[in-house]
This record gives structure tokens, sequence and C-alpha cells, in this order.
């Protein structure tokens, strides 16, 4: 069975899927945030984990850590000038996060041949296009919906901290909390609808943790995925194995 790992910017997380599963066909998953990464053995130890595959952009320290647990040493995804339908056409194609390369492949499986917007609501937002035929423009990378309101908290003297669940509004705001929260939803809300409208996208796929509150304000239509990281690392196992470069 083979493990995908996706190291992200917060937490990190995991899902077990048999080499012959479908798209999305899990059998065990979970998450955790960095300052629980030591439970991570625990949870993998009862787990028939024969390969391993590594996303991850929480820097060096964080996989070193990560590998030490596996029962099997990983294989790291990277991004390569092409891989499963795509082509990176990053300037340098090794600069692009591996995280995003990974989601472009998720995107080009769950919408082949179309034009897509796949927008990953994180820590940051990641927007980015992908044409018909498979290639990896580029995109954009904003502060996630999270860290802009944060950020305006920590660098101003009189704006409060909003709290993380704290509920949305809906256009113009009569009190200051609401104020940061309409402008940070609108931030977010309009580079999509930007990115979507200046790539003429077929289809704009929604993923991340910030997703479900983004997507009520979205004026355009959108299909909300789950771990489209996750998804993407799965389809390049699959194209990998077909390859025979990937043992696992």
């Amino acid at each position: 069975m083979l493990l995908l790992i996706d190291a992200g910017n917060t937490r990190i997380k995991w899902v077990l899927v048999a080499p012959d599963a479908p798209l999305g066909g899990w059998l065990a998953s979970g998450a955790v945030a960095h300052a629980q990464l030591d439970t991570l053995g625990a949870q993998w130890a009862p787990l028939p984990i024969t390969g391993a595959l590594l996303s991850n952009v929480a820097g060096a320290a964080i996989a070193a850590r990560l590998r030490a647990m596996l029962p099997v040493a990983p294989r790291d995804f990277i991004s390569l000038p092409q891989l499963a339908g795509v082509t990176n056409g990053y300037r340098n194609p090794a600069q692009l996060g591996c995280d995003r390369f990974a989601a472009a492949i998720g995107a080009r499986a769950l919408a082949p041949d179309q034009a897509v917007i796949v927008a990953n609501c994180g820590t940051a937002t990641t927007i980015d296009a992908l044409t018909a035929e498979g290639v990896f423009l580029g995109g954009m990378i904003l502060p996630g919906l999270g860290l802009m309101a944060s950020s305006l908290a920590r660098n101003t003297a009189q704006l409060p901290q909003i709290a993380d669940m704290a509920p949305l509004p809906a256009g113009f705001a009569d009190n200051t909390d609401d104020a940061i929260l309409s402008g940070c939803l609108a931030a977010q809300t309009g580079a999509i609808e930007r990115a979507v409208r200046i790539h003429g996208a077929q289809a704009c796929l929604l993923s991340g943790g910030a997703a479900p509150r983004i997507a009520p304000a979205l004026a355009l239509p959108f299909q909300l995925v789950d771990n489209i990281v996750m998804l993407g690392l799965q389809t390049a196992a699959r194209a990998n194995r077909a390859q025979g470069t990937q043992p696992c």
C-alpha cells in the first residue's frame, strides 16, 4: 500500500491508497498540525505501508522528521518538466512548488481536456492556470484568508484580531471586524474570478482548508474539491508506475 504525504505550511496530511484504487479511494487518512507531527509515527505503525511519496513545502527539518518515522524510505515528489499529462510551463520548472504541480496534475485528472483554474486556499492561496492541452501556464500567490486578517491585526495599532471561524459578511460592513473580513474575502474571490476571466477557463476547481468559507462568495461556477494535492500525488504515482519509474 502506498502512503501519500502532503506536508504543507501549516498541516501534514496523509492518505493510504491501494495501487489500483480509484481516484480519491483512500483506505485511511489523517492530518495533523506541525506541532503534533510526532503523533504520526503511532498513526502509521499499524498500516501496511510498502511505499511512500512525499510532497513537502514545509522545509528540510519537517522532511527529516517525517522520514525518521516512516517504515520505508519515501520518494520525494518534485516538480518536473512533464508528468501525468501536465507540461510544466514555469520558466524554471524545478522552482514551481511541488504542491502546486501536484494540484495541477490533480486538476488535469478531474477536468481533462479543459482550460482550468485551480485555486488552493490554505495558509497561502495559490491560483494556477492549466490549458486544455495540459500546459501549466503559471499563476498567482497571495496570502490566505486567515493570514490576510491576522496580518492586518498584527501590523496595525487599532485593528482587532479576528477569530478564525468568525462568520463572513456579505458586501459592505457596518463594523470594523466585519469590514476586515469583507475586504479579505473580496481579495480572495476577486483574484480567483479575475484568473478565471483572463484565462477563459472552462472549469474552476477550489480546494484547501479555507475553500468552504470562500466558496459561497464566488460569483461563478466552481467545483469544490477535497485534497486536490493528494489527488495529484495519486495520479502522479500511477503515471510513474506505468512508466516503470515508481516501484511503490
